[in-house]
């Protein structure tokens, strides 16, 4: 597969479906900020907590099927897509982590560890994800179900940055105000 095609020189791209778009549209900035959420995710993969990667490592690939929704306009049956199973897996390993956790009481500051701070920086970008996704649901037809993992997906990750936070002896801070 050559890796450059020059088909992108003057601004378009193509969508699954082959129709061509500019690369400014509502759709090609929602999949590509989750492009950028993704690779951010593969800046902190490994993290040194074998669970945490696992889960890092399927929302990776997750995050590739949220692209490909987001890249076709009008999915078949059989295309890639968002699915319900997807938004459960991110609660199931939420619910996991926060049984670790110290019940969360008041805002925290985005930091910590090497990892931990990754974490929340990539939930700020997938929250940026989720607002792209949502501003192209005003124009054009969405997978719902693919806006809902990017809104829970920025949950899993806070609660991950904190949870390695724990594990490696780093404290939570809090904002003054």
């Amino acid at each position: 597969m050559k890796i450059y095609t020059g088909r992108g020189d003057d601004g378009m791209t193509d969508l699954r479906d082959m129709s061509r778009v500019s690369k400014t549209s509502r759709r090609i900035e929602a999949y590509g900020t989750v492009d950028e959420a993704n690779a951010l995710l593969g800046t902190v993969r490994p993290t040194g907590h074998e669970d945490v990667d696992e889960w890092l490592g399927a929302v990776q690939n997750h995050l590739h099927v949220v692209q490909a929704d987001f890249a076709n306009p009008s999915p078949d049956e059989d295309d890639p897509q968002v699915r319900e199973e997807h938004v459960e897996a991110l609660e199931g390993w939420i619910d996991t982590a926060e049984d670790e956790l110290d019940p969360l009481k008041k805002f925290i500051l985005p930091g910590g560890s090497e990892s931990g701070a990754a974490l929340h920086h990539a939930r700020a970008v997938v929250r940026r994800a989720e607002r792209r996704a949502v501003e192209l649901a005003t124009d054009e037809p969405v997978n719902d179900a693919a806006i809902t993992y990017l809104n829970r997906l920025s949950d899993a990750l806070f609660v991950f940055g904190r949870l390695v936070n724990k594990r490696e002896g780093i404290r939570e801070e809090n904002p003054t105000y």
